[in-house]
């Protein structure tokens, strides 16, 4: 899998192969057989490329996991995201699921929710009604906040991948491994950006579309209703309001919302005026937050993967080392948490 590899590793530093070629010593036509994977490199090449990356020699000999079967989504039309943000985004998911897999193929399956079945809703006009529906193929609620969505993601079975990806064209985009759906999320966007986002991606999974449907236009009204459904917004905010002021942030705060997704449901709900929408935007706008607002919310972490090789190195199915490659994490750090000071074990 050193083919593999070494193209993950070239997209992740941003190298086109002539660049990197470069900087070895070789042919841009060397650096592409061996992505083809119809030669290999020595020894000697091998350490050249691994400096140039600033990694070890094995990790561009590390296997992967080559029982996995992958579909992913489109990228949105129309998009700026360039060709090689776009494969190195593909080979980071894949390189990722790799590494999840060899856990799930020790411990088994069945550690895993079941697979939940996508792409069964059927739209309907009323985007409240759509978001309720979402909500209750999440096993949750139809109102009141949602305090951990990542968590109610991976419940349903769905597999989440964060990244950071330094390019604001690129949010998130969804797919799937071995059958299994996957959400990919941009690490680098704030916490409420990233919550929306996953919002948009549980709606083009779960929902049945057809070419004729705006599709990012519609989930992204889904995702706001989803985040602050109708009632709770109208109960928050008061039934009519002059404008968007600062008292509304504590409800953006609960519902791990930004200030912008509030004032459209706001506006689209009839709370506030077009006319208050827009001179809170212009605010906005002026202030930054179209491009950076601050965000009031903690990250949400995936845990999910943690907790598996944590398991697995507590049983003694892997060892400390394994777990902490497969988590490209420190062997202090595994070794804390499955046997630091504080750890036990009833027999």
């Amino acid at each position: 899998m050193f083919s593999k590899n070494l193209r993950y590793h070239r997209l992740l530093n941003g190298l086109t192969m002539r660049e990197l070629a470069d900087r070895v010593g070789l042919t841009s036509m060397a650096i592409s057989n061996y992505e083809k994977g119809t030669r290999n490199p020595d020894r000697e090449t091998l350490s050249k490329l691994a400096e140039v990356f600033n990694i070890r020699i094995v990790d561009l000999l590390t296997p992967r996991n080559d029982k996995l079967l992958f579909v992913h989504g489109q990228f949105r039309k129309n998009t700026r995201l360039g060709r090689s943000k776009q494969d190195l985004i593909h080979e980071s998911i894949e390189e990722y699921f790799s590494r999840f897999y060899n856990i799930i193929e020790i411990l088994g399956e069945a550690n895993l929710p079941a697979v939940p079945a996508c792409n069964i809703g059927q739209l309907s006009e009323d985007v409240e009604e759509n978001a309720r529906e979402l909500r209750l193929w999440l096993n949750l609620g139809p109102e009141g906040p949602v305090p951990n969505l990542v968590d109610a993601v991976e419940n349903k079975g769905i597999l989440i991948f964060s990244k950071e990806i330094n390019d604001r064209d690129f949010s998130g985009i969804n797919g799937s491994v071995n059958g299994r759906p996957y959400i990919a999320v941009n690490r680098n966007m704030n916490p409420e950006r990233q919550r929306f986002t996953i919002a948009h991606e549980l709606a083009h999974l779960y929902f049945s579309w057809s070419p004729e449907n705006e599709c990012e236009k519609v989930s992204n009204a889904i995702a706001d209703a989803f985040l602050f459904p109708r009632n709770d917004a109208l109960r928050e905010l008061g039934i009519r309001r002059t404008g968007i002021y600062r008292d509304m942030e504590l409800t953006a705060k609960e519902y791990g919302i930004s200030m912008l997704c509030l004032a459209y449901r706001a506006r689209e709900l009839k709370i506030v005026s077009e006319e208050a929408y827009r001179r809170f935007m212009k605010r906005a706008s002026q202030m930054g937050w179209q491009v950076n607002e601050p965000s009031r919310i903690n990250p949400e972490e995936t845990r999910l993967f943690r907790q598996l090789v944590f398991r697995a190195v507590s049983e003694g199915e892997v060892s400390v080392q394994k777990g902490a490659e497969l988590l490209q994490v420190s062997y202090q750090e595994v070794h804390e948490a499955c046997f630091g000071e504080g750890a036990y074990a009833i027999n």
